[in-house]
């Protein structure tokens, strides 16, 4: 039997569960592992320049394939309470990453060594399990359990804490031998689909609401062959956008208080019955329960069993991988169509479409400072259907998926139910190694930007090329349009005049400096008719010196964008800007669509 160190034996494990690339930062604890890394070969590192960030480089690149898992490293102590952010984002959003930490010596465990905390015990709420591995002939174990965990039922994060000693202890192991575990995923029964069908059939107004357990369980075309068989509409979640083109005729459109359509909503309000795929009726989707379940059936399919119930009760609850139920759905469906017993939906689904070209929000200003929406119609010029978008929480996130569009699964990486800010660049560098050729494109406010922005040099070191959008308005804009509320404007400016860029005003940082001074590229945009020539000309500097590219978009410093704090039904639509609080507003009527 081979004998190698417990740390090659973990890198060896790593490159036969198919892990080719990881991101992280070494440290003392965690240096016999990187040395195992080096000596394997085969697997790519990705140097971070702040341990949050390698977590979430891991997020978007596990979220870029199908099958990817994306692997973070550091060392004892801070490396592991700074990758807890990422292993939360992860773990709500149901992405696998693996976390990997160096710790002190065994003997030395809760004796306050030098960088020594109980890391396992910090990330259990935040994974799916989190183990210190005492005994180095664990340590296959533990790796193999961890993939099995990460790829079984709900995808989520694991932590593996590896002791100094542990790592160096020699122990018998024979890659040849080693076999990944089975995934374990549950699946419909074919009378559980028959009875959901049956509901189907017996709605007049039925919507499917695809989440992204779809996207995960690579089940998109399953899921546009059902919706066309059947002809039902489809609403995308946040999570779920891309399952569908945006332009397909049986795209509904999305529904929420913040990152949804007009369209989206009120077509979701004349449906009597929403077949619930892979989703997990997030608050920002649902809004008020009792406006959002109102006179509908609802059929919950989901992989997580503790998902069925837990917002609100179901009239049918399916504990059910997404693609072994859409399978099914195909299979019944096709049995239907051909005895000639489903519906005609064609008058429905056009009712769908008919609301979708009449409610549009307006894109299209010329005014100087520019407006976000026009910024948003430019990227739609710029940008094609092979776009990949990133993006994480803000008034940019929120304005961007109420304007821009999406053709493609995985090609909205979106931090949905955590939203840390700062997670666009690591998380956008992640997304661009797993695809190095294609058009990966960030979207950032100023705030977020600022967050994490030292992981620009990352992608200048690296090579890793991507555009960077970035509204800049200097100001916490969410949070000053949530502060109307309170008739306040607190703490939320982030306008100064900065000595270095008087010309800049109160806009303050000088982000193109910045990103210069990070061996990147950088070009600031203050009139709407240069928006589309500097998109075009980010994506030939990306493409000629493979780094990040930066465009900023100087933006008004106050625009209120569409949205609601209570119902579905009762979003405000701003046509104009609204001033802070203390000063008349320009417009606060609704807009009609031109």
């Amino acid at each position: 039997m081979p004998r190698m160190t417990a740390a090659r034996a973990a890198v060896e494990i790593l490159k036969l569960e198919g892990v080719t690339n990881a991101f992280g930062v070494p440290g003392a604890a965690i240096n016999p592992f990187y040395a195992a890394l080096k000596a394997g070969g085969g697997i790519d590192h990705t140097l971070a320049r702040h341990v949050e960030g390698a977590s979430h480089m891991a997020e978007g690149y596990t979220r870029s394939r199908a099958g990817n898992i994306g692997v973070c490293i550091g060392t004892s102590g801070p490396a592991g309470t700074d990758m807890i952010t990422g292993l939360y984002s992860a773990i709500a959003d149901s992405v696998p990453i693996l976390c990997i930490t160096g710790q002190a010596p065994v003997a030395k465990l809760h004796k306050e060594d030098f960088q020594a905390v109980d890391i396992a015990s910090i990330a259990k709420p935040v994974t799916k399990a989190a183990t210190t591995v005492l005994e180095a002939a664990q340590v296959p174990g533990v790796f193999q359990q961890a993939f099995h965990l990460m790829r079984s039922g709900r995808p989520g994060p694991v932590l593996i804490d590896l002791p100094i000693d542990v790592q160096l202890t020699e122990i018998e192991f024979d890659p040849e031998t080693y076999q990944p575990l089975p995934v374990y995923k549950p699946a419909a029964s074919r009378a559980q689909i028959e009875k959901a069908i049956g509901l189907l059939l017996a709605s007049e107004r039925p919507v499917i609401v695809a989440g992204g357990g779809i996207i995960n369980a690579d089940a998109c075309e399953l899921l546009v062959e059902f919706a066309e068989l059947t002809g039902t509409p489809v609403i995308p979640t946040l999570m779920g956008w891309g399952v569908l083109a945006d332009d397909h005729e049986l795209n509904a459109g999305m529904v929420g208080l913040q990152t949804s359509h007009r369209y989206g909503n009120a077509n979701f309000l004349e449906s009597d019955l929403v077949l619930g795929i892979g989703n997990r009726w997030a608050n920002r989707h649902t809004g008020d329960l009792a406006v959002y379940t109102k006179g509908r059936t609802f059929v919950h399919v989901d992989i997580e069993p503790t998902q069925l119930g837990k917002i609100f009760a179901p009239d049918l609850g399916i504990a059910s991988d997404a693609k072994a139920a859409l399978e099914l759905f195909v299979e019944v469906a096709k049995e239907l169509e051909a005895a000639g017993r489903l519906p005609d939906r064609s008058a429905w689904a056009a009712s769908t479409q008919e609301r979708k070209a009449r409610l549009q929000r307006r894109t299209h200003f010329d005014d100087v400072p520019l407006k976000p929406q026009r910024v948003y119609e430019e990227m739609n010029r710029a940008f094609g259907p092979e776009t990949r978008y990133v993006t994480t929480i803000g008034l940019s996130q929120i304005a961007g998926a109420q304007m821009l569009h999406v053709y493609r699964p995985r090609h909205w990486i979106n931090c949905g139910q955590a939203g840390p800010l700062g997670w666009t660049i690591p998380a956008a560098l992640g997304v661009a190694t797993a695809d190095p050729e294609g058009q990966v494109v960030a979207l950032s406010g100023d705030y977020d930007f600022q967050f994490m922005l030292e992981e620009l040099a990352v992608g200048a070191q690296h090579n890793i090329p991507y555009v960077h959008v970035l509204v800049n308005n200097s100001y916490l804009g969410l949070i000053r349009q949530a502060q109307r509320n309170l008739d306040i404007n607190f703490q939320v400016n982030l306008e100064f005049e900065n000595i270095n860029s008087p010309e800049l005003g109160v806009y303050g940082v000088d982000h193109v400096k910045v990103v210069e001074g990070l061996g990147c590229k950088a070009i600031r945009v203050t009139e709407p008719d240069r928006l589309l020539p500097a998109f075009e000309e980010a994506k030939k500097l990306a493409a000629e010196f493979r780094v990040p590219v930066v465009v900023e978009a100087i933006l008004e410093r106050v625009t209120n964008i569409s949205m609601g704090a209570a119902g579905i039904d009762a979003i405000n639509e701003w046509e104009d800007i609204a001033t802070e609080p203390g000063h008349a507003p320009t417009s606060i009527r609704p807009f009609v669509a031109s």
